[in-house]
């Protein structure tokens, strides 16, 4: 069974941190996509998400300002 609802929140996780968090969820997780990510209402941190997605060769499509889906290619 699919679970629709697998999100991960980047509040308070440092900018340092943010590479390795979102492509362990990502990858341990794509089974389950989409997946949520909750970064905030940071550029920086939403830059960070998306050059994390990107060099996994995944997709990001906004849901609302601070909140990312991640989608296979």
């Amino acid at each position: 069974m699919r679970n629709l609802n697998l999100t991960l929140d980047l509040h308070g996780v440092k900018h340092e941190e943010v590479r390795d968090k979102v492509q362990n969820f990502v990858l341990l997780n794509q089974a389950n996509i989409p997946l949520k990510i909750i970064c905030g209402n940071s550029e920086r941190m939403i830059q960070l998400v998306r050059e994390a997605v990107a060099s996994i060769d995944f997709r990001l499509e906004s849901f609302r300002y601070g909140e990312l889906m991640v989608y296979e290619l």
